[in-house]
């Protein structure tokens, strides 16, 4: 089985599932990009968003319930969370995203990983249901608009400040979690030592 398929073999282990319904399933993304990162899964063959039409609004309803089931069995906050689809899924079957806005993990390993969550390439779950709802089906993005958003700055999530790098994003957005009314104070002054270097 391909990489890009192995979300499929995961939903088959009965280990992998945190919770579950007749139509669909809750997994830990293996390479989460925050503290808490969840994917919601249909048990149909459903590849992804593109092959999607009005009659699967009710399967993405059922999706969104999974999604808040599993912020609440994990005793956290639905506010803390962003929840949707990539614009580009790498990854065959259809998955919707839980992931914390925190950000912190390992697995954050490069601009592409925090652009892919953190602009356009990351659609609301809200978002989506409203196009398939209108449209009947979801447009892909442009090549030339998915290289100009995968390229935008890194923009913390959480205020104004503009990372000159991965490592320092990161470093910032732990001082989010860490103490978040500090961070916003010195968010100004971060800016202005970034803007001035050479």
């Amino acid at each position: 089985m391909s990489w890009s398929n192995a979300l499929v073999k995961e939903i088959l282990k009965p280990e992998s599932l945190i919770i579950s319904s007749e139509i669909a399933v809750v997994i830990a993304d293996k390479f989460p990009k925050a503290r808490h990162h969840y994917l919601v899964l249909p048990l149909a063959d459903i590849p992804s968003i593109f092959h999607l039409n009005r009659s699967h609004l009710p399967l993405l309803e059922e999706l969104h319930l999974l999604a808040r089931n599993v912020v609440e069995v994990k005793g956290l906050h639905w506010q803390d969370f962003n929840v949707g689809f990539h614009a580009e899924p790498s990854m065959q079957r259809l998955h919707l995203h839980v992931v914390s806005r925190d950000f912190v993990s390992p697995s954050l390993k490069n601009k592409k990983h925090w652009n892919s969550f953190n602009t356009e390439l990351f659609v609301p779950y809200t978002k989506l249901y409203s196009q398939l709802e209108k449209e009947n089906s979801i447009s892909r993005l442009s090549k030339s608009l998915k290289d100009e958003l995968l390229a935008k700055p890194l923009i913390c999530n959480q205020c104004e400040f503009v990372a000159k790098n991965l490592p320092t994003l990161k470093e910032h957005l732990v001082a989010h979690l860490q103490d978040p009314k500090s961070i916003r104070k010195r968010t100004t002054s971060e800016n202005k030592r970034t803007s001035s270097s050479p």
